[in-house]
Order: C-alpha cells, then sequence, then structure tokens
C-alpha cells in the first residue's frame, strides 16, 4: 500500500518584500527590475574576451610570451566575479517600518509638533544627531515609515531605503551601497586594467603583423577585396560554356578576404575598449577620488560637505590609508533582509500578504551605532500604549459568594 505524501508550499519572506526587486535562487539573488543595461555589460566583456582569446591570445603566446593569455584570464574571472558579486547582492536595503512601529513614530511626531492649525505647513519631518561633534539630519522617508540613518537614501528605482547610498548603477542591475560598494570599486577597478590590458595587446599584435608583412601589404590585404566587375562579367559570360571558370576567380579574392576577416575582430576590440577606456577609467578615478575622503556619490552630488557651509565630513579620518581600510576593508554587516525565511502560518494558510512577516523588526535599524549622541528609538508595548486614564479592567470579584455558601 502506497501512502502519498502531500508537502505543504512554504513561502518565503522574499516573495511578499515590497520594493521593486527581482529575486532568484529562492531569494539568494537579488536584482534591480531593469536588468537590460547589465546585459549589454555581460554582452560587451564577454564578448570582447571572447575574440580575445580566440585570436589575440593565441598569436601572442607563440610569438611573444605565454603569459599573456595567463593574465588576461585572471583579469577576466576577476572582473566578473565582482561584477555578479555587486549585482546579486543586497545593497544594504534597510526594512520598512511594522505597522506598528509605523503609528508609534507618528505618534511621537505628532507629540513633538503639536497642534498645527489648520491651512499651515506642518513642520519638516528631521532629527537632529550629533556624530563627531558634527550634527547631521535624519530625514524621515514617507514610503518605508522610518527616519533614515545616517548616509542613507532612498532610490527611487528599486524604491528602497539603502545604508550609505551611493548611487544607482544601471550598468550592474543594481544599487550601490554599504554591502556591496567595495565589490563595485574592485570590478571597476579591474575592469580598467582588462581594458587597458586588451587595448595594448592588439596594438601590440597589429605591430607584428606589420612588421612580419609589411606595412603596405598589410593595407592591400586588409579592405575587402572582391571580384572587379571585368572579372565578374567575364565569368558569367563564359559561365554557360565552362562552370569552372567563375570558381578560381572566387577562391582566389575570398582568399584574401579571409586575411580581412580574421583581422575584424582586432578592430572590434580596439573600438570597444578605446571608448570604453576613458568611461571606466575615468570612474574609476573619481571612486579613488570618493574612498580617499571617505565620501559618496550621493553626497558629492548634493554638496554635503562641500557647499557653501564648508561642513567638515564628519566621516573622515583625516587619513588616506585609514579612510580606504574603512572603505574597503571594513567587516560587511549582515543583511536586514530574512530573505529566505519562511512566512508563519496564519488560519493555516501559509504566509501573509502583508509586510508584518517579510522584514525584519525595525528596532534594529532605530539602534544604528552611529547614532551616539540620540538615545535608541523605544518600541510601544501593549502595556505601555495602554492609556492610564482608563480604567483597568478587573476580573470579578467571587470571594462574597464564596463566603455565604459556606455560611448556609
Amino acid at each position: 500500500m502506497s501512502v502519498m505524501m502531500v508537502r505543504k508550499k512554504v513561502t518565503r519572506k522574499w516573495e511578499k518584500l515590497p520594493g521593486k526587486n527581482t529575486f532568484c535562487c529562492d531569494g539568494r539573488v537579488m536584482m534591480a527590475r531593469q536588468k537590460g543595461i547589465f546585459y549589454l555589460t555581460l554582452i560587451l566583456i564577454l564578448g570582447t574576451c571572447s575574440l580575445f582569446f580566440a585570436f589575440e591570445c593565441r598569436y601572442l603566446a607563440v610569438h611573444l610570451s605565454p603569459a599573456i593569455p595567463v593574465f588576461a584570464v585572471v583579469l577576466f574571472f576577476f572582473a566578473m566575479a565582482t561584477l555578479l558579486r555587486t549585482s546579486f547582492s543586497d545593497p544594504g536595503v534597510i526594512p520598512r517600518a511594522l505597522p506598528e512601529e509605523a503609528a508609534f513614530i507618528e505618534m511621537e511626531i505628532e507629540a513633538a509638533n503639536g497642534n498645527v492649525p489648520q491651512g499651515q505647513r506642518p513642520p519638516p519631518r528631521i532629527k537632529n544627531v550629533e556624530i563627531n561633534n558634527q550634527i547631521v539630519k535624519l530625514k524621515y522617508c514617507y514610503t518605508c515609515k522610518i527616519f533614515r540613518p545616517p548616509r542613507a537614501s532612498h532610490c527611487s528605482i528599486c524604491d528602497n531605503c539603502v545604508e550609505r547610498f551611493d548611487h544607482h548603477c544601471p550598468w550592474v542591475g543594481n544599487c550601490v551601497g554599504k554591502r556591496n560598494y567595495r565589490y563595485f570599486y574592485l570590478f571597476i577597478l579591474s575592469l580598467s586594467f582588462l581594458t587597458i590590458y586588451i587595448f595594448a595587446f592588439n596594438i601590440v599584435y597589429v605591430a607584428l603583423n606589420t612588421v612580419r608583412v609589411g606595412f603596405v601589404e598589410t593595407l592591400k590585404e586588409s579592405p575587402g577585396t572582391y571580384p572587379s566587375s571585368e572579372e565578374l562579367k567575364y565569368c558569367f559570360k563564359t559561365f554557360f560554356y565552362s562552370l569552372k571558370s567563375l570558381i578560381p576567380i572566387l577562391l582566389k579574392r575570398c582568399h584574401k578576404s579571409l586575411y580581412f576577416l580574421n583581422h575584424v575582430h582586432t578592430v572590434l576590440e580596439v573600438i570597444i575598449c578605446f571608448f570604453t577606456l576613458w568611461s571606466v577609467v575615468g570612474l574609476t578615478g573619481f571612486h579613488t577620488f570618493l574612498v580617499s575622503l571617505n565620501q559618496t556619490t550621493n553626497e558629492d552630488i548634493k554638496g554635503s560637505w562641500t557647499g557653501k557651509n564648508r561642513v567638515q565630513n564628519p566621516y573622515s579620518h583625516g587619513n588616506l590609508l585609514k579612510n580606504c581600510c574603512e572603505v574597503l576593508c571594513g567587516p560587511v554587516q549582515p543583511s536586514m533582509l530574512d530573505r529566505r525565511g519562511v512566512l508563519p502560518e496564519t488560519n493555516g494558510i501559509q504566509g501573509t500578504t502583508t509586510q508584518e512577516s517579510s522584514t525584519v523588526p525595525q528596532s534594529s535599524v532605530a539602534t544604528a551605532p552611529l547614532i551616539s549622541s540620540e538615545s535608541p528609538v523605544k518600541l510601544a508595548t501593549p502595556e505601555e500604549t495602554h492609556d492610564p486614564l482608563e480604567t483597568p479592567l478587573q476580573p470579578p470579584d467571587h470571594s462574597g459568594k464564596a463566603e455565604e455558601q459556606e455560611k448556609k
């Protein structure tokens, strides 16, 4: 007798997470919904490197050094690994407030602002905290219903608040924040070296071929050399008399055309690397400058520390080495999103559609270690939310009835 096992469908928390993200591999991979330019990045890197490995590397390994393809492979795999790590990881998304927490924050704000007269704009929802003797403003996010930690910002593309938000990069298909900035920096750095490497050895490849066959012969053999009009007319006239008259001429010309086709890849690689070189190397230099100052792209665009007020950056250690170590070598904090957690059953149904069980409690964000001068946000409990003016419910007293029964 066979026993049929009924397997319950488990609902993971990533399936109910708010925001504009897509998840793969059962929540292990997290990306933005707009991934078209990311696929273009993969095509450009894979296509250019495949042509380089298939043609130039084979020639240079024989005529110059076998170490050339080895270094190219190392740079290629390192660039691809850092790209995928940047694209598929959580950049530091901050969970949205639970309904109870959002209601408690609203009560705090209303109590602090008092009764605002009708027709008057309410004051901005801002908290001031002190970091390294510097006043930093914490802004309220109306979408996530939280006071954002320092250096956090809301990404309009992914619809999430991200810790230490740098920017949203469409080329990697993800936000760049606290948890994946180091991988993004290593990606553009390794891609710069890879682009320079391929561009330089393509020039070497062309130079070696020019020396071998001569510059004039290279120019003669490189452009398309198709049969001339006179040769084609002659072949078509004699075609009905002898089919063999056309084939030798085509083979002769196609042999020279194959030489040009063998060098089309070099032209494509040089063009791609030339235009990529300016953007990627420039971007790497810009982010190297930001890392040395312990500053983000978002702060640089807004002029947070270089504006009219000339406010000093409270996050900079004043030392190049310390800033680089903190940004690139510090510990990576675990994700605040419990993406692969299982939603609890509600009334016999697995999972809910609300966001209570989709994120971790907001208290973990409220007690951020950077906020030293402000006490952590204390969440309301059922006992604390009870109105003191309300008469507490007392259990009925049956002691009098019991005494009367004993007397009887």
